[in-house]
This record gives C-alpha cells, structure tokens and sequence, in this order.
C-alpha cells in the first residue's frame, strides 16, 4: 500500500487542522467554565474574604500550566505530539469531579493543578501540530483560527456558567465539564493524527536531512528566547504582561464589578464579551500578522489592553464598561498569534516546539506573578487601585516590545 506523500499547508491539511481546532475548543471551555463562577463561589460557598486568599487558585493554576507548558514543549521534540495530548486530556479528568464534591477550598486548588497542566499540556500540543502542518507559510493566520477556537470556546462555557449560577445552579457547570473532558479524550485518541512526519518534510524542504543540523540543547533554547535573541524575549515579556492582565480579568474582575453594584447576570455577560472578542478576532488579527509582521499588531495590541483597563479603573460609570472590555479583547486579539508567530518564525523546526514551550512558560508565568500583585495590592488599596497598576504595566510592556521590536525583521 502506497503511501500519501506528506505537503504542508492549511488547505493541503484541511480536515486535520479543523479537527485540532474542535480539540483545542474542548480545551478552551474546560477553563472557560471557571473564569466567572471560581472568584465568586470563593466568597459565597468557601467564604474567603481576602484577595490574595481567592486568588491562590489562579497562583498554582497558572504555575502549573506554565511548567506544564515547559515540559509539552520540550517533550515533543523527542516523542509524538498525539501522546502528550491524550496526556493532557487524561489529566483534565478528575478537574469537574473535584470541583463538583469540593468540601473545601482545598480541592478547587488541587483541581487547577490538573487544569493548568491540562492546559500547558493539551494546548501547547494543538499550537505545535498546527503549525506542524501549516509550514513555514500562514502560521499567523493558522495559530489566528487555533486561539480563536479555543477563546471563543472559553467565552461560551463562561456565560453558560455565569448564567448557571446566576439562575441558582453553579455545579450544572462542572457536569459539563466533565462531558466536555470526555469528548477532548476520545477525539484526540481515535481522530487525531501525529504530525511528526510533516516536521521531517519541513526539514527535508529546508535541506536538513541528517536531523542534526539544527538541533540546539535545551539550554540554548532557553536562553534565546528569554534573553539572548531580543526578539524572542520582547514575546516573553509581552506575553507574561498579557496573561498578567488576563488573570486579573479572571480572578478579580467578577469581584470589581459585582462590587460595583452590578447584578450576576449583567457581570457574567461583561466577562464574556472580553474572550469572544478575544477570540472572534484572532480569525482576522492571525492573517494580519502575516501580512504586515509581527511588531504592529504586538505592539498596538499591548497598548489598547493597558488604555481599557486604565480607564476601566478611573471611571465608575458603567456606560465604560463595555468599551472597555471590548478593547481588552481586540488588544489581546491583536497580540496572541502574533506573539506564538514571532516565536515560530525565529525557531527552526528541530527546536520549534522547545522555544515554544519556554516561550509558553514565560506567557503563563503571568497568571503567577499577576496573581500575586494584583492580590496584595487589591487587599492594601483596592480593586480599581489593582486594575489600575495592571493597566500602566501592560501599557509598559507594550512600549517596551515596540523597543525591542525595531527593525525590519519583525
């Protein structure tokens, strides 16, 4: 039996490249179905009053998806993309039964331990394979269509959520995580195909065929991206600043706005637009970043983030809301696939996935670091106080990256 020769490309690859794009979906609503009800269940069931207490959750989920996202990376140099999915689905499993019986807020702490790594792990894998399959060309647009899946999805199983626990039935929420689990692991496990061989064709395309030629140690890896190559470093730092501002919006943004006198109702509908915007726009800002670089859309993109949440912090009338979170997602629209782009573009196929997975580290290492600040800071000054900082941060980042960022090559 003949074989089908391997040709990269989104057409080429149609059916496979949508099917990831199902998969990360399922991997995006996993976290989606937390990203309202967690902040809120953690002062009305758990009653814990202090902001750094409620955020501990964000703390280890975030530490553990971005080592997750380290050990996904560079692991899929050495074994197949498809393995390390399943094991990223095998350990969301247990996520919606612990937060469904959890006695204490002990459990929902272990379960996003598990989702973290769910998260480094499953996600990374459907990035790399759909680059995998792309090839050198149209990776802004592919990694565009794959964050765009995967943010939308978080966008609807938020407000399926939100709106659950607003009509008196949060847990409905964690059922459905659980079916969602479930279907992420069989799909992955009968429908997905390993992409390895598209990555030696790409190498053979490149002229690499001994399989040592570009092969880099781990070490050096790292050191490029966080340092070494400015380039590399000016995504890190872009993405860490991104997912910081992220995890305020998750962990802390429910509880400014319900104390803002906002109905649950009215909150969960606001949490939800920042994400689907987020996630909607990414099937245009992808393509952009093919089109013009990677530098404007990073650059631009950092900067509306930090404007909406400052002004999100120095106005109290809610007509701002909206435009404000709006902004947040097309700004986090225009940076996301233009930050794995720049990363894929500058790393060679052999060690693409390890830059990645450092890249990735880098990124969700926010969660951590955002987590604790805006939560001591939120604890001594204020919620609009916290918002504000995380918004002149991000603004800084942004101009920080535009430094960076100079030159032709970008």
């Amino acid at each position: 039996m003949m074989h089908q020769p391997i040709k990269l490309g989104l057409r080429e690859n149609a059916a496979q490249f949508a099917l990831l794009v199902l998969v990360n979906g399922f991997v995006g609503a996993m976290v989606g179905m937390e990203r309202v009800i967690i902040p809120v269940l953690a002062e009305t069931r758990f009653e814990l009053s202090s902001h750094s207490a409620v955020l501990t959750f964000l703390i280890t989920f975030g530490l553990a998806k971005a080592l997750a996202n380290l050990y996904a990376g560079r692991r899929a140099d050495r074994t197949t993309r498809k393995s390390l999915l399943i094991l990223g689905w095998l350990l969301a499993l247990p996520v919606p039964a612990l937060l469904y019986w959890a006695p204490s807020w002990s459990w929902v702490v272990v379960a996003n331990i598990l989702l973290g790594c769910n998260q480094g792990i499953a996600w990374t894998m459907t990035v790399v394979m759909k680059v995998d399959l792309v090839g050198p060309r149209q990776r802004g647009l592919a990694l565009g269509i794959n964050e765009s899946a995967g943010y939308a999805a978080v966008s609807l199983a938020a407000l399926g959520s939100g709106l659950w626990m607003a009509a008196g039935s949060p847990d409905t929420a964690f059922l459905a995580g659980g079916i969602t689990a479930v279907l992420g692991l069989l799909a992955s496990v009968v429908l997905v195909k390993d992409t390895s061989a598209h990555v030696a064709q790409e190498r053979a395309d490149q002229g690499q065929h001994d399989g040592t030629s570009d092969v880099l140690p781990f070490a050096e890896v790292a050191k490029r991206v966080s340092g070494k190559d400015r380039r590399m470093f000016a995504a890190a730092q872009a993405g860490m600043i991104n997912n910081l501002n992220d995890g305020l919006a998750w962990g802390l943004l429910p509880l400014f706005f319900l104390g803002a006198g906002l109905p649950l109702e009215r909150v969960t509908w606001l949490l939800a637009i920042y994400p689907l915007v987020w996630g909607l726009g990414q099937l245009g800002t992808g393509a952009l970043a093919d089109v013009i670089g990677r530098r404007t859309p990073i650059v631009l993109g950092m900067l509306l983030q930090g404007f909406s949440l400052c002004v999100l912090a120095w106005t109290a009338t809610p007509a701002w809301h909206i435009p404000s979170m709006v902004g947040m997602g097309i700004g986090t629209a225009l940076v996301y696939p233009a930050l794995l782009a720049l990363i894929s573009d500058r790393a060679e196929p052999a060690w693409r996935s390890s830059a990645l997975g450092v890249y990735r580290l880098w990124r969700d290492g926010g969660y951590v670091v955002g987590a604790i600040v805006s939560g001591l800071i939120a604890d001594a000054m204020g919620l609009s106080t916290a918002v504000l900082a995380i918004g002149l941060l991000t603004v800084a980042s942004g101009m920080v990256a535009a430094y960076l960022l100079r030159g032709r090559t970008s």
